[in-house]
């Protein structure tokens, strides 16, 4: 997470231009039928005494999901038989990913400012803990990426970020209906001659709800009863499909 360089940049001069930024839903219900959702990230840009600089600024937003501790394996084909082999873990990789920006990211900021505020998908600090050799660590990084763009799980739209006026920005960003639940932040990023002048970071929340949420919250606060009802459901049902069959 950007925590800390959002930090610094509350600390800034007087004269710097500020962000007001939204999104279209502060809280996402998930249900059986949840398909995903396409977010709205919009806001103003607004600058001392209302006046714009000559050159048009830079919009960077970006959506993450719950850090998540990931073990990634290698299989390697063995005598005809698929097998697990090299492996990695990474203690906190985001459970979700999304970018969008004015322009691609390499021409609004260099690779350091990029690195820092984890401005794509190359950029993201996945906090190795088995790896020392550098090129088998960016082989297993370069597979998480891949896994999780092809689940949607991770998205970059560079170009995508709308500026009417050089005041008022939006962007979209699809959630996909793999995500999973917890706190996400939605963090908006101002870019002016390749510097970050100004952040603002959205909470959004992500749950389930109806019958999913039931069966969620007994299985954390009930575990036990939880247990016992999933055995005899499982009985019960196996019983019934034994009766069935024997009369037909």
């Amino acid at each position: 997470m950007a925590v800390m360089p959002i930090l610094l940049l509350m600390v800034t001069a007087a004269d710097e231009p500020k962000l007001v930024p939204d999104v279209s839903q502060r809280e996402v219900e998930i249900q059986y039928s949840f398909t995903g959702a396409d977010l709205l990230l919009f806001g103003a840009i607004v600058y001392p005494d209302g006046r714009r600089p000559d050159k048009a600024a830079d919009i960077v937003v970006v959506l993450k999901g719950p850090d998540q501790s990931i073990m990634m394996r290698e299989k390697q084909k063995v005598a005809g038989i698929w097998v697990n082999a090299d492996s990695a873990r990474f203690r906190s990789a985001p459970s979700f990913y999304a970018m969008a920006s004015s322009r691609p990211i390499a021409r609004i900021v260099d690779e350091r400012t990029a690195a820092i505020y984890e401005m794509g998908l190359d950029k993201l600090q996945l906090s190795p803990a088995s790896l020392n050799d550098n090129a088998e660590l960016e082989r297993f990084q370069a597979g998480l990426v891949d896994l999780r763009r092809k689940t949607a799980l991770f998205v970059e739209r560079p170009g995508t970020v709308e500026i009417t006026d050089g005041v008022l920005y939006r962007a979209r960003l699809p959630l996909s209906a793999r995500v999973i639940v917890g706190d996400y932040t939605a963090e908006t990023f101002l870019v002016q001659d390749g510097r970050v002048v100004a952040a603002a970071v959205r909470d959004i929340t992500i749950r389930k709800s109806g019958f999913e949420r039931f069966m969620a919250v007994a299985a954390d606060r009930w575990s036990f009863l939880y247990g016992l009802a999933a055995i005899a459901l499982a009985v019960g049902m196996g019983w019934a499909a034994g009766a069935i069959a024997r009369r037909f």
